[in-house]
């Protein structure tokens, strides 16, 4: 048996993100195997190659020794061997035909073309479970491999063409993965997976496919076609893969020409499509109804009729972002039957308004980077489960938002008007608002009646407006109880804006024209860990040492950039030195 971490130390030093980070769980690489105990010095058993690991007869780990030979006269009871990120360029048949019980074969990361790998070495490794051969020069896979294998990585070669018996006939087969090679459809043959009916796990994205191969493996359940070239799904391509759970297709060149109703329409058991960055004018007709992630942004969508989507019952995320639609031509029912739908995401396209008959029960609505030039008192009325709304960078005037436009959100936590043409606060905020953004409008007043009832807001962003100090009504803040951050940076204002929350911990202020700092300056606020004074008109002599003196939890003041060098207290080079104890 293998010792508790042995197998740990082949694929040690596999890159994070690669396909070993993403087996199943049922078919474990060799390094889901238990680490040795911390401070336990290695020790080699009687034959192992210089410079190797091998702490137990069955294993050696030779990666990144940088070999250019192949090991010789390793031990036939061999199991596991890794040779990874070496200088590899070929693999001796004497030497690989010999290791009959190896289960494990790790070449990843070397330079081993399709000449250096003889084809009759691996006839006799008929116990070969994993083999790793990722990030080499092959252009040919090997026309055999093991009947024996599970999991086989050929990712980041230079593969053109596969064989029948390269992964076909292989009953133990579980998971593929072809990614980043040079595959067109001529260069997979067929039958390339006849008798490999367990194979669940196919990555072939990065190619240079033209279309979806037919007859893969009916078992798959991830299938991942992603940046190739691919045009069309050949009719009945799909038809019987009723396992598939994910598919991915995005970054090709699809279009609703090169889709049927039936394309999709078999696959009972998808939860995941990614059709986004392809040339859809259209939703695809025939979406199964267990989706629950559906991807069609950057795509060219003109209209959202009301049949696309009303089998996909369970769907929970729609993302529409970068797209061509309209608000008028998003059918009001479009979104009718999708009574899960939580996150919706239409940023980025040309609606002109809200949307009509937006989701009942969602609660991500990103409708930023549009052209919505009004908001009326009923355009949020049925979204009452509304959590996060961003309606940033459109074309929003504080005039033509409705007074009660936002009086049904009452779980709204979220809301992002920034990038607009706002010059007040908007009316009737609801009072369960944590975070609202405003930064980067004309906003030039703030008054106790527009923050009125915001005790659970948490953060108020208004940098890049026009306030100035006498624009900001007395009271403004005494209901903003629970307030952590307020962001003020690059506005008008010549001192600091007195009675600030008590709870208030980060203050930015920077880059507006304060030229003073009194001994009240911060007299309300004592939980401040953060203040933010750069680049404003501060003279040394106008600013107050005592100011900072009740600040007990203070960790960052920056008063960089004004006229003069500020000196204060525990202040050095502009910024807040944390006293030390006693001093």
């Amino acid at each position: 048996m293998l010792c508790g971490g042995c197998l740990f130390l082949l694929l040690l030093n596999v890159p994070k993100g690669s396909s070993l980070e993403s087996q199943e769980n049922n078919d474990p690489p060799a390094a889901a195997m238990p680490q040795p105990s911390p401070g336990t010095p290695a020790r080699n058993v009687p034959g192992c190659p210089a410079n190797c690991s091998c702490p137990a007869e069955e294993t050696a780990d030779c990666g990144g020794l940088d070999l250019h030979v192949f090991p010789r006269n390793l031990s036939r009871s061999l199991q596991h061997l890794s040779l990874q990120n070496n200088q590899l360029q070929e693999v001796p048949y004497d030497e690989l035909s010999r290791l009959a019980h190896l289960k494990t074969l790790n070449l990843h990361n070397n330079y081993i073309t399709s000449e250096g790998l003889p084809d009759e070495a691996f006839e006799s490794l008929q116990a070969l479970q994993y083999i790793y051969l990722a990030n080499n020069q092959l252009s040919d896979a090997p026309q055999f491999l093991p009947s024996s294998l599970r999991i086989v990585d050929m990712a980041a070669n230079r593969l053109t063409r596969l064989y029948q018996l390269t992964f076909g006939h292989k009953p133990g087969l579980r998971s593929v993965y072809l990614h980043n090679n040079q595959l067109s459809n001529t260069g997979l043959p067929f039958d390339a997976f006849n008798g490999s009916d367990a194979v669940s796990t196919l990555i072939l994205s990065s190619n240079l496919l033209t279309y979806v191969p037919q007859n893969l493996p009916l078992a798959v359940v991830r299938l991942h076609l992603q940046n190739n070239r691919i045009s069309r799904v050949p009719k009945g391509a799909l038809s019987r893969h009723w396992r598939l759970r994910e598919l991915y297709l995005q970054n090709n060149n699809l279009t609703n020409d090169g889709l049927d109703p039936s394309t999709f329409s078999k696959l009972k058991s998808l939860e995941y499509l990614d059709l986004s960055n392809n040339n859809l004018t259209e939703v695809p007709s025939g979406l199964p109804p267990h989706i629950v992630i559906l991807h069609l942004g950057r795509n060219r969508l003109l209209s959202l009729p009301p049949d696309r989507l009303s089998r996909v019952r369970g769907l929970q995320y729609l993302l529409l972002q970068s797209n061509a639609l309209t608000a008028s031509a998003v059918h009001p029912e479009a979104f009718a039957h999708l009574r899960s739908l939580h996150t919706l995401h239409l940023y980025n396209n040309r609606l002109e308004s809200v949307p009509p008959g937006l989701p009942r029960r969602v609660r991500s609505l990103m409708l930023l980077h549009n052209r919505i030039a009004h908001i009326g008192p009923d355009d949020f009325a049925a979204t009452y489960a509304l959590a996060e709304l961003n309606l940033s960078y459109n074309r929003l005037y504080s005039a033509h938002i409705h007074r009660l436009a936002f009086r049904k959100l009452r779980r709204l936590e979220t809301l992002d008007l920034s990038g607009n043409q706002l010059t007040l606060l908007p009316a009737g905020l609801p009072a369960s608002l944590q975070l609202l953004h405003l930064q980067k409008n004309q906003i030039n007043s703030l008054s106790p009646e527009l923050l009125a009832n915001l005790t659970l807001l948490k953060e108020l962003h208004l940098a890049h407006n026009r306030l100035r100090i006498g624009g900001i009504s007395p009271g403004t803040w005494q209901e903003l109880q629970g307030l952590k951050l307020l962001d003020l940076s690059y506005n008008e204002l010549s001192y600091v804006p007195p009675d600030l929350p008590e709870a208030l911990e980060s203050l930015f202020l920077q880059h507006n024209r304060i030229t003073a700092l009194t001994a009240e300056a911060f007299l309300t606020t004592p939980n401040l860990r953060v203040i933010a004074l750069r680049s404003n008109r501060l003279l040394a002599a106008n600013v107050s040492a005592e100011a900072f003196a009740d600040l007990r939890v203070l960790e960052v003041v920056d008063t960089t950039g004004n006229p003069e060098s500020i000196s204060i207290p525990f202040l050095q080079a502009g910024r807040w030195v944390r006293p030390q104890a006693g001093t």
